[in-house]
C-alpha cells in the first residue's frame, strides 16, 4: 500500500512536469487544499488549476532523491519527502528550489489514492 501512495505522488509529479494539468487535477479530491506558497493554501478548481499552470510554466524537473516516508492508517495516508526542483523562468533565468513535501491522501472506493492536503513547504513552521 505504501508503494501505491508513492506511485500516486510520482504520477502526479510527472504530469505536472509535462504540463498536463487535467491529469494533475485527477490526483486531487474535489475539495483539496494546496500550498503554492509557504503558509498560503488555496482551494477550488480554478485556483488549483492556476497554481499548477504557474508551476508547469517554468518547465519543472522535480527530484525526490532522498526517498519517501509513508504512514497509513485506515483510508488515510501521509506522504513526506524532501524535493528539489529546477526550471526556467519566463525570462530565461534558471530556477532552483527545494522543500519538504507533506501530503495527506485518502484511499478511494476503487483503492486508488487521491491527495487531500498538499504542502510542498512542509518544513516551514508558522511563527
Amino acid at each position: 500500500m505504501r508503494q501505491n501512495v508513492i506511485d500516486t505522488v510520482s504520477a502526479m509529479t510527472a504530469a505536472l512536469e509535462r504540463g498536463d494539468i487535467d491529469t494533475v487535477m485527477s490526483f486531487y479530491v474535489d475539495d483539496a487544499a494546496v500550498a503554492f506558497e509557504p503558509g498560503d493554501a488555496v482551494r477550488g478548481e480554478q485556483q488549483l488549476r492556476a497554481g499548477f499552470a504557474a508551476f508547469a510554466a517554468v518547465k519543472p524537473d522535480f527530484r525526490y532523491d532522498n526517498g519517501h516516508e509513508v504512514m497509513i492508517t485506515g483510508d488515510i495516508a501521509v506522504h513526506i519527502a524532501p524535493w528539489t526542483m529546477s526550471g526556467t523562468a519566463p525570462d530565461g533565468t534558471p530556477i532552483a528550489r527545494n522543500g519538504l513535501s507533506v501530503a495527506t491522501l485518502r484511499r478511494q472506493l476503487d483503492d486508488s489514492w487521491k491527495i487531500v492536503l498538499d504542502n510542498p513547504f512542509g518544513a516551514r513552521l508558522m511563527p
